[in-house]
Parts: structure tokens; sequence; C-alpha cells
């Protein structure tokens, strides 16, 4: 199997996911009429939920962008009902956004994806080429260091112990221990301001949203290529994806718990 078919479409899906968006659409403030990119879009989640959150989207522009042409085909599909508000998909990196949108805009999204850029000093420059002087970057991520409490700590190692005793049981594997993906190298609260500082931005918004993720948003991230390379790498995705399933299962059922808190950061920054 590829990687495009273990994709984020049925994570994205979940209404846990979908409130978050809105929470990070209102914190933003965006206005009816502003021109708006959403970085790395993918099959169209944000996209549909920044229009759903505009009181007056006739003169509103919202551009996705992301590398996937898979992804993107998916969205223009499920976006073709959209009648007040200009959409369109670019194909592009998101490093190379500053290329594929030549007009400056007013807001870029880049939801729950920073943590996986390498260079990000570079990615801000870039975007804060594309951005109006006063427009905003708003971001969110979940992979960053930041307070877990206990109890969270406390299920993601039984979790991974779990899945990695039924990868070697079941199917013979072990997860090799390569060089941390992208997503791992986790970036403090500070580290993120710097950056933002350092490359032409103001931090006008900053918030830590915790979430109750049920067994279900587990099951579907377990299904996401990236999260499964991060949480066992070296692995086929098959049967990392397997093992990790079989595993969150049996120890949502062993605490006897009905979900566990995730914390996102949220960030809206200016362009100076």
């Amino acid at each position: 199997m590829s990687n495009e078919e273990f994709n984020f479409a049925a994570f994205s899906a979940n209404p846990f996911y979908q409130k978050l968006t809105d929470r990070l659409i209102e914190l933003a403030e965006v206005k009816d009429g502003e021109r708006i990119v959403d970085l790395a879009c993918g099959t169209g989640l944000v996209t549909r939920r920044i229009i759903a959150n505009l009181r007056d989207a006739r003169d509103t522009v919202i551009i996705g962008v992301d590398h996937s042409a898979t992804a993107l085909k998916q969205a223009v599909a499920d976006l073709k009902d959209v009648r007040d508000t200009a959409v369109m998909f670019v194909h592009s990196q998101v490093e190379h956004v500053s290329d594929a949108i030549k007009d400056k805009v007013d807001v870029v999204f880049f939801c729950n994806a920073i943590h996986y850029v390498p260079d990000k000093g570079e990615l801000l420059d870039r975007i804060a080429g594309t951005i109006k002087p006063g427009g905003k970057l708003v971001f969110n991520t979940s992979f960053y260091e930041g307070p877990v409490d206990e109890a969270t700590r406390l299920f993601f190692r039984k979790w991974m112990f779990k899945a990695q005793r039924i990868l070697r049981r079941e199917h013979g594997l072990s997860i090799q221990r390569l060089e941390k993906v992208e997503s791992r190298k986790q970036l403090t609260v500070q580290d993120y301001r710097d950056l933002l500082e350092n490359h032409g931005f103001k931090i006008a918004k900053e918030k830590v949203d915790a979430v109750k993720v049920p067994l279900q948003g587990w099951l579907d991230i377990s299904a996401f290529s990236d999260f499964i390379e991060g949480a066992m790498p070296g692995v086929p995705l098959d049967k990392a994806s397997l093992a990790l399933k079989k595993a969150v299962r049996e120890t949502f059922e062993e605490m006897k718990i009905s979900h566990t808190t995730r914390n996102w950061l949220d960030v809206v920054a200016v362009k100076l």
C-alpha cells in the first residue's frame, strides 16, 4: 500500500477534530471578503470549516494548497456544492507557497502540520512573503513540548508497549531505532515564539486547547502514515497500523477509559 492510502481524512472527520478546527478559526477572527490560504489543505476539511464560520462569504477567496494531487482531487469533489465563495486549489509543496501564490493574502491557515516541516524558519519566511503587512498566520499543533498529565503519559506508555509486543508476536517485526521523524522533534512554546519573532511575525493570540480524544480518534490516527512512521519507525505501514489499532483497543479496555486528553497549541501571529 502507498502512503496515499494512509491519509489524514478519517481522523479529520472526527467531530472533536472539527470542533477544534472551528475554535482555531474563531480565534483567528477572519473577516468576510478576505483572501485566505488553507496551507496543507488535504481533502478540504479546514476549507469547508472556514466557509462555515464566515457570516457572508460571497466576496471571500479561499486557496487550498497541498502536495497531494489525490487529496486535491477529493477536495474539489467534496466542495463542489460551494456556491457563494470563490474556492480554488493549488498543487504545491507547502515550502513553495510564495511561488505558488503570487498575489498577497490576508490570512494563512496551517492546521496541525507545522511540526512536519524540517526547516520551519525557511517556511515562515515563505509564508511571510505571501501575507500582506498586518495579515495573519494561524496554526496549531499537538506535537509540541508542553505539559502532559500523568494519566495521558500512562496511556501512551501502555499503548506503545502493547503495540510493539503485538508487532513481534503476530507479525515477527520490531521497530527500527531510526533518527526521529520531524513530528517527534518537538519544540517548546517559547521555541515557536522565538521562531515567529525572528521571521517577521508578532504573536497576537496563543492558547492551549485541551481536547478529549475518544477511541475512534486514536483508531483513525493509527491509519495515518505520518503518525504510524513516528510511532513505529521502519515497520511496513499496514502491519504497524494493525498493531497500533489492536493495542489501543486493549489499552482503552484495560484502563477502563472513554477518552484521553490531548493538548493542541493554537497560535495567531501578525505579519509585521
